[in-house]
This record gives structure tokens, sequence and C-alpha cells, in this order.
């Protein structure tokens, strides 16, 4: 540690609490007073990440939210990428997953794993919308509970009244923990909160949302003194990139990747590995005639079910990436990538769309049940090593012809998952939205494939 810098991590007792909202709220009031901001998310979501980074986009500068994730990357990782995206940065902003303690098994993988890895003051964000002083042994539990993790201040959600916040004061002043000020209940601001990661159309007004709860916030959180007890030693950088196997034609390889409405979800990091492999270009399989000549196709996760007709009715793209799969391209896709290359796709109230035909199989959001956890994945076609990810999806395959999995895929316990990943051709295709960050000859392995 040299210098010292400002980050804390912003956890709660549970889901639910308030954490995305503080975190987004914060972002953008530390940039309108002309801080470099940085945010990070703990754990997998790669939806408060794209949010994050507009969030703390603001007056020309523009950031970009990072995944911390110690079950999906090793604590080394985790440490270099905190170190080497906060470098240049004047405050860091983590947001926690889930409680403080809440991990893969037990505390491993929590926020509170992370904290303590990166030696980040904790702010807990309580929900008092129900509570008076019964928040001091609350916050006394979750200050004295693992002496590695140094839980600095709080600050209550959902109050009702400033009286009500004098009774919340008194409490965490009790329990050793200082109170950083509060969050007025606002029906607006909780209505808006529900749709900002949902409502993917641009014509949502997400900026204005942001505006609106930094506007909300700033007026009874005491963000000076946050920044005041947040002061911490700047992280060393160092090197952590493993080195590409030989083979690898850096930018003569072309890897043309979705990003649009209906495909987005994207790990930063990923993104950085490919552009090690090749020139990245964005297409659009929403907007656009024409799929860019590529070595490599990958279609991310998102929301192709929120656009089906749309897919469906740009028929030119269909085609054209089914005769790129077809003639044995190499691609890549996850979760809303493998719908979109399965036969039709089944929306909630029963059209089946058709897609891109390149897998045998057919999904439908009809009878949608959650399907969620870590996954580890070991393929059986020559890739050394095991790659870690995270699956998230409500729609299911209600048809599927062949072929059947390549790759064994376990639960963060070592228990086998009904998780297939897919090859046909030079395609592979599954559920699960992997992590290659730390993995970097991954989108090698991919294009060997040919």
């Amino acid at each position: 540690m040299t210098a010292e810098y400002t980050a804390f991590l912003l956890a709660a007792p549970s889901s639910g609490s308030g954490k995305t909202t503080l975190t987004l709220a914060l972002l953008r009031i530390l940039a309108r007073r002309g801080f470099a901001v940085q945010p990070f998310k703990c754990g997998p979501d790669y939806l408060d990440t794209r949010l994050h980074g507009l969030a703390a986009s603001y007056g020309g500068r523009r950031s970009k939210g990072i995944n911390l994730d110690t079950f999906m990357a090793s604590e080394n990782h985790v440490r270099q990428l905190f170190a080497r995206y906060s470098s240049g940065s004047g405050v860091s902003v983590v947001e926690g997953v889930m409680g403080l303690f809440d991990g893969a098994e037990k505390a491993d993988g929590s926020s509170a794993h992370i904290a303590a890895l990166l030696g980040l003051p904790v702010v807990m964000v309580v929900d008092a919308s129900s509570m008076a002083y019964s928040a001091a042994p609350l916050l006394y539990g979750f200050r004295t509970f693992d002496p590695s993790v140094r839980v600095a201040g709080v600050i209550f959600n959902r109050v009702g009244t400033a009286s009500h916040y004098s009774y919340l004061e008194a409490a965490a002043r009790d329990a050793g923990v200082e109170p950083l000020g509060y969050v007025p209940t606002d029906g607006a601001i909780a209505v808006s909160e529900r749709h900002l990661g949902l409502n993917t159309s641009l014509d949502y007004d997400r900026e204005g949302v942001i505006e609106a709860m930094a506007d909300h916030i700033e007026k009874s959180v005491a963000v000076d003194r946050l920044l005041e007890i947040a002061r911490i030693g700047m992280p060393e950088t160092r090197p952590d990139r493993s080195p590409r196997r030989p083979g690898v034609s850096g930018g003569r390889r072309v890897i043309a990747v979705a990003r649009d409405e209906a495909f987005n979800f994207l790990y930063e990091e990923n993104l950085d590995v490919l552009k090690e492999h090749g020139e990245v270009v964005f297409f659009s399989p929403l907007e656009d005639q024409r799929l860019p000549e590529a070595d490599l196709l990958c279609l991310a996760g998102g929301y192709p079910e929120l656009h089906a007709e749309r897919l469906a009715g740009n028929r030119v793209m269909r085609e054209a990436i089914a005769a790129y799969c077809l003639r044995g391209g190499c691609a890549y896709a996850e979760c809303g990538g493998l719908m979109y290359l399965g036969c039709s796709l089944r929306t909630a109230d029963g059209t089946a769309y058709p897609m891109c035909g390149v897998l045998d199989l057919d999904t439908t959001m009809q009878d949608a049940r959650l399907s969620l956890g870590y996954r580890k994945v070991r393929f059986g076609q020559g890739y050394p090593g095991e790659l870690r990810g995270h699956e998230f999806h409500y729609s299911r395959i209600e048809r599927q012809g062949a072929p059947g999995s390549v790759a064994a895929v376990t639960n963060a316990r070592n228990e086998p998952a009904a998780t297939a990943v897919f090859h046909t051709m030079n395609t592979f295709a599954s559920y699960v939205h992997l992590y290659w960050g730390e993995t970097r000859s991954f989108p090698e392995f991919l294009m060997e494939r040919r």
C-alpha cells in the first residue's frame, strides 16, 4: 500500500434492503462533485454493473462497472482487478451481494470476504421501515461477528420521519457503528428502481431515475463524512494476466460480439480478453442487416424474450447467423444467445417465434421457473482445466433434439447440475454465463475448433 485513497463497500443484512439504490445514488452524487468514480459489484451480477457504469458516467467521463467474484476467480485476480480499475480514479464504490456474510459456501465469496480481502470499510444499508432501537443488536452483531471485517458506518433506508431516524441514530451509536444518515421513504423512487434493470428500452429514462435518486438521497446522507471514514491505502497493481498460448494471431482475427437491447449481459473483463485475441466489432441482431465477417461470433445473454418479435422479424440476420454457424464458423452463445440460436422461442403469452435454427431445440418462457447458482464447467473437448460461471434464467428448454452436452457441469458444492453445454459444428452454447477473465486462453480454445 502507498498513498491514501477513498474506497468503501455497501452491504446489507439481506437482499432487498436498498443497496443498489444507495450505490447508484452515491455514484452519481460523487460524479457530480467532480470525482472520478470507479464502481464495482460483488458477485456475478451483470445487470447492476451496467447501471453502475451509467450512474458513474457524468460530465464527459465514462465509467464501467466491474465484477469482483472470488468463486469465479482467484483472490489474487480479484485483488489485481480492484487495483487496476481503481488506479487513476478518486473513489471506488463497491456494492455487495445479498447479505453481508452470504457466500457460495457459508461466507466464502461473500461481500464480507471481499471487504476483508481488499481492506475495505463496510457501510451497512439497513431497511428501517419496521424497526427502531432493534437496529442496535442487529448492527452490533454484524460489527463484531468477524474481526477481519470493519463495519464503519450505517445508512438507514425507508425511514418515515426525522423523528424515526433519531431513534435509529441512537441505536447505531450504542452498537458502536457511526450513523451516516438516512433515506426517506419515497414511493416514486421505489417504483422506478424496480424497473431500472428490467427495462431495456432506449426510451426508458434511466438517467432521469438515477438523477432523482441522487437528489433524494443527497439531502439526508452525510456524504462528506462517509468519504472521511473511507480512507484506505491505495492498492498496488501487479500484472496478473496469464500469457496466451502459441498460435493466437491477435489483431488479424475479428470477433463479432452481439450488443443491443436484447443481448447485453457482458462481463467487461471477458471483453478485454477477447480484445487480446483479435479485433472486437459489435453488431445488433435486432437492427443490423449484415453479419460482420468474423473468426468468432459471440452471442451474450440478455432479454431476447422481450424482443422476440423483432428478432424473428429480422429474417436477414437470422439467416446470416444460421449460414455462418452451419458452414462451420466458430460461435459461442450464453443463455439468451442460446435461446436465439434455437429453432423457436415461445413467450409467456404462448406465441412461438422463429429463431436461427442452429441448435435443435426450442425454448419457452411459459411455466417459468428460476434456475440460479454458480457453476463449474469441464469440457471434454480438449480444454485443459475448469471454467467457472453463473446461471440465472427463467426460460427453459421445452424440446431438445441432438446433440447432448459436451461438458460436465456441477454447482458450487460439486454436485451435478442439470445444465448442458451444446456443441454442434463449431458452435458452443449453454445457459451458463462463463467468466474467463482469469482463464484467458478460452477464446483460443473456441477458435481452434475449426
